[in-house]
């Protein structure tokens, strides 16, 4: 199955420098706020030169990369408001404050947007009584974003009061009813202000009580603040002193001018730990709010508001607007977008809106390219999701726009992520969606065999397509799959691991002709590599021993391994070939069926053989015939299997004089054979070891004898043979 080809699907980014990239754009931005007075002068200059159009287009395309700071939006509208005051400037001035105050949470800000509609907006100048609404809703929108401001949110409510109160004194006072209503709201703001843990909250009090003394309420002017306040006023107001009594001292700390960002950001910390342990949600949104404005670019306050807004909101259009302004302050976190890609799935968001969200975050340049990765399965994983279990489609959505999110992640990520296992999952999930959703087998093979032309030498793309096959019980293909892939070299002990599982494969589900057949194929392959593997570890020892013969090896050509395994491969031939010498033609076919103890004696001779040739080479190296003589070394049985060196050495540390201490191995599993060699530098120390036999190590309790290469003894079997020298890979012979 070949890929689209890439001109039909538009461009498309490729993480050619992620990190030069990513490093360069952050300094960038985190550079910001220091170049903000470079960036003034530059707008005063463009004032005085007259190029207000300039200056605002210069706006416009910085606001497109990131949020501008409040002090940036300020000036833009006065600037703007400077130019025109004509009802269509008040309008467009209005849209930049509205659009300043969501960037980041300023109070300031915000007196200076109710300021200029109040001054500026003839409808609510004229307190016409169906245009004042307007401006009321500007003033709940500004308590709900920092009325619970604890240092600074005072000034809003006080605002909001002195403009209930301006309209209070516009009301005729022939008109009861309308005075008595205006009266009420007043009241109600008061008694909302002082249930809130603000600054000056007593102060508040005052104001209220000589508010309704001014009402000709019956409140005593010498008797103390909570006099002839109704009593759940009182409760509230006692409640909201305690909680800001609560806070001060947190207040105090992210306060201080003179304090490090490091450990202001941890008082913030410290802070928000506070409020949501509090359980008020809303509090704890405006505290993070204050910090986001204080560090806009820390992507780990960013990723911690948003993951207590995803727990608490489940979704919604508040989180959906964090989202945005997070990816956009710090647009180099793909935690983010993938978060955000799932905020929007949750909030049942339109796929033209998913798409362009998704189409951005792969303009931005990650870290690391698992970032990559993740982004495109969570794309994949809502599409297959929206496909599989949601009742109203869109026209719009259907099989291929996976088809094609799959072709674009792996051209994106190919250069990355060859012969890794992340590659493998993206085409396995591929490859089951095509079968599942695109009911399409002639494609997700396809999608398998693309993998294998570019990842051939992983076992992992092998087994998955294998695991494909055997699934839909298609076990011809997959005997043809094992057929292709026994015989090729995969990392570690992949090739041995191939092997049996194809022997597992036929035991399953093949007739014995099929499984004859396999264990025909995999059998000499299995000797081969393990006579390999053999070869390669015993290089391995003399190597250790002698740096010369090191340093000639690597001075080797890197092939050179790969070279050696094919001579490997062609004395298996030539034994197989000298077999039908000796036995004829049709023996020969059927020697690892027939006689498989003659195939064994011929590849034991050329084991033998190259073994000799090996053991002339070091000996030509080395000028020596063998490693170890045995001449002061004690032999230790019954040695518990997790025992070391270091236990060994510690046993004999009372003897003292431990030359050298040889665990010996099984050469298959590399498992610990309960046997060991212990050299000691003369016969008085081996002697003194050898007494210390039947004593304990790790609960076995130890048999030490001198060792002699001569002498005849009896293996742990009971049966006679000869103790031959240990060989140099620490294995028995």
């Amino acid at each position: 199955m070949g890929l689209t080809p890439r001109a039909s699907r538009g461009p498309i980014l490729t993480p050619k420098t992620m990190p030069s990239r990513t490093f360069s754009f952050k300094l960038w931005r985190r550079s910001f706020p220091a170049t903000l007075p470079t960036t003034k002068l530059m707008y005063r200059l463009l004032r005085k030169m007259g190029g207000i159009e300039k200056l605002r287009l210069a706006r416009e395309a910085m606001s497109e990369l990131f949020p501008l700071t409040p002090t940036m939006w300020r000036e833009w509208a006065k600037d703007e408001a400077s130019i025109d005051s004509g009802p269509e400037a008040v309008h467009a001035i209005e849209k930049l404050y509205e659009r300043g105050v969501l960037d980041y949470l300023s109070v300031s800000l915000w007196c200076d947007y109710l300021s200029f509609v109040l001054k500026s907006d003839e409808m609510v100048c004229d307190c016409s009584s169906a245009d004042i609404s307007k401006a009321r809703n500007l003033f709940e929108s500004a308590l709900t974003a920092a009325g619970l401001h604890v240092a600074e949110g005072i000034k809003l409510w006080e605002a909001y009061r002195e403009f209930e109160q301006a309209i209070f004194q516009t009301i005729d006072p022939s008109d009861i009813q309308a005075k008595e209503k205006q009266i009420q709201r007043i009241r109600t703001l008061f008694h909302r202000q002082l249930s809130v843990p603000l600054v000056n909250m007593r102060s508040t009090l005052q104001a209220y009580r000589a508010w309704e003394m001014e009402q000709r309420n019956d409140l005593a002017v010498e008797s103390s603040d909570l006099d002839g306040v109704p009593s759940h006023i009182v409760s509230a107001y006692q409640r909201a002193l305690e909680g800001y009594n609560a806070r001060v001292h947190l207040e105090e700390q992210i306060l201080r001018q003179d304090m490090p960002e490091s450990e202001k950001l941890q008082q913030y910390m410290i802070y928000l730990k506070f409020e949501r342990s509090s359980g008020d949600p809303a509090r704890a949104q405006v505290l993070y709010e204050r910090a986001i404005a204080d560090f806009p670019i820390s992507s780990d306050l960013w990723l911690d508001y948003t993951r207590y807004l995803d727990k608490t909101f489940k979704g919604g259009n508040i989180v959906r607007e964090v989202y945005c302004r997070a990816t956009k302050n710090c647009p180099w976190v793909g935690e983010l977008w993938v978060r955000y890609l799932l905020c929007l799935e949750r909030g049942h968001a339109s796929e033209k809106e998913l798409a362009a969200v998704f189409g951005k975050s792969l303009q931005c340049t990650f870290s690391t390219i698992d970032e990559y990765l993740d982004l495109f399965l969570t794309r994949v994983d809502g599409l297959r999701r929206r496909l599989s279990f949601t009742a109203e489609v869109e026209d719009v959505l259907n099989y291929s726009l996976i088809r094609e999110t799959f072709q674009n992640a792996s051209e994106y990520l190919l250069q990355h992520l060859k012969n890794t296992n992340g590659l493998v999952h993206l085409h396995g999930y591929w490859a089951r969606l095509e079968l599942s959703l695109g009911t399409d087998l002639v494609a997700a093979r396809g999608v398998w065999e693309d993998l294998l032309r570019i990842c051939g030498s992983m076992l992992e793309a092998w087994q998955g397509y294998i695991a494909m096959e055997i699934e839909l019980s298609h076990i011809n293909e997959a005997r043809s799959l094992y057929k292709r892939c026994y015989s090729k070299r995969f990392p570690g002990t992949g090739s041995e691991d191939i092997c049996r599982s194809w022997l597992r494969f036929e035991r399953q589900f093949g007739t014995l002709e099929d499984f004859d057949h396999a264990v025909q194929k995999v059998t000499p392959r299995l000797e081969e590599l393990q006579l390999f593997r053999l070869q390669q570890e015993s290089k391995s020892i003399v190597e250790r021993e002698n740096p010369l013969k090191k340093n000639a090896r690597e001075k080797r050509k890197p092939g050179s391994d790969l070279i050696q395994e094919q001579s490997l491969a062609k004395r298996q031939k030539d034994a197989a070939q000298t077999s039908k010498k000796l036995y004829g033609k049709d023996k020969a076919q059927d020697s690892n069926l027939v006689e498989p103890n003659k195939v064994k004696e011929i590849n034991a001779e050329v084991e033998n053989e190259n073994s000799k040739n090996e053991q002339q080479m070091k000996d030509a190296m080395t000028g020596k015939t063998k490693v170890y003589k045995d001449q002061c070394t004690a032999f230790i049985s019954n040695i518990n299997l997790k025992a070391n060196s270091e236990d060994l050495h510690n046993f004999f540390g009372d003897v003292g004089g431990v030359h050298d201490i040889r665990i010996l191995h099984d050469k298959f599993t590399g498992k610990s054979r309960g046997l060991a060699y212990v050299d000691f530098s003369d016969d008085a120390h081996l002697a003194a070891a050898v007494a210390k036999s039947k004593q304990m190590l790790l609960g076995k309790r130890l048999s030490i004898a001198r060792s002699n290469p001569r002498k005849s003894r009896k293996d742990l079997s009971g049966h006679d043979c000869q103790m031959e020298h240990v060989d140099a890979t620490g294995d028995l012979p």
